[in-house]
């Protein structure tokens, strides 16, 4: 007898970083795995396939997900993972930095976000994790504009969920701290230990952390769960 196909996931932003485990993660577990990112991505499998995609292109992201219609017939999970940082003062922020981090971590969620649900609708059923960040409960100083984009993605996370409810797709976000990722690399040490210091666990983040919790908000068990943002860390 044929095994049946793995639920098919869209991941963003898997180049690098917290989207290159997450690839990796879902395909181990017999998910078949769509990634996006800007740049080539050197990471292949039988069950991986890879686009390049500015998301905050609405012709290039339209055009992947007819791809994937093709190629899959539908979508079962979105994991919103792309996102870009500005950590400067706000008086040293220049507004290109501004456009730049407001166009990919919200108008880019959006984006993606709403042409999965066209596909997730034919399958009568769908999951969204957002990504947003432990930094907005703590109003992190020095972090004004990224801060603000992720806590409107957490608004976004809410509203879809109320919107989204009677199509069986649940939408939910996770924030993580700092990991040691190419996104913090140039935060200054003292600062990321400042952060932390302030959280309940007072560790950096790791990436089994973040897929523990999408691994909880993807699950078919999970069909009542929407609408909730989990900060980790207890920011």
């Amino acid at each position: 007898m044929d095994q049946k196909p793995g639920p098919v996931t869209l991941i963003t932003g898997t180049r690098k970083g917290i989207g290159r485990y997450l690839a990796e993660y879902y395909v181990a577990l017999g998910h078949q795995v769509i990634g996006c990112s800007r740049g080539p991505q050197d990471y292949s499998h039988p069950a991986y396939n890879h686009f390049r995609v500015d998301v905050t292109d609405e012709n290039q992201t339209v055009a992947m997900f007819a791809k994937i219609r093709v190629l899959h017939g539908g979508l079962d999970n979105l994991i919103n993972n792309a996102g870009v940082a500005s950590m400067n003062h706000s008086l040293l922020t220049p507004m290109k930095a501004v456009w730049g981090v407001l166009d990919t971590n919200v108008a880019g969620t959006f984006l993606v976000c709403r042409e999965a649900v066209k596909l997730m609708r034919k399958r009568g059923a769908g999951r969204i994790v957002n990504f947003v960040t432990a930094a907005v409960p703590l109003n992190l100083e020095g972090e004004a504009i990224y801060v603000a984009s992720k806590a409107a993605v957490a608004s976004l996370t809410r509203v879809l969920a109320r919107e989204l409810g009677n199509y069986k797709i649940t939408v939910n976000a996770v924030g993580p701290t700092p990991i040691q990722t190419d996104l913090i690399r140039g935060v200054p040490t003292e600062k990321l230990d400042a952060l932390v210091s302030r959280q309940a666990i007072r560790r950096y983040g790791e990436f089994r952390d973040v897929s523990n919790v999408i691994d909880f908000f993807i699950s078919p068990q999970s069909d009542f769960i929407t609408g909730q943002i989990i900060y980790l860390g207890g920011g």
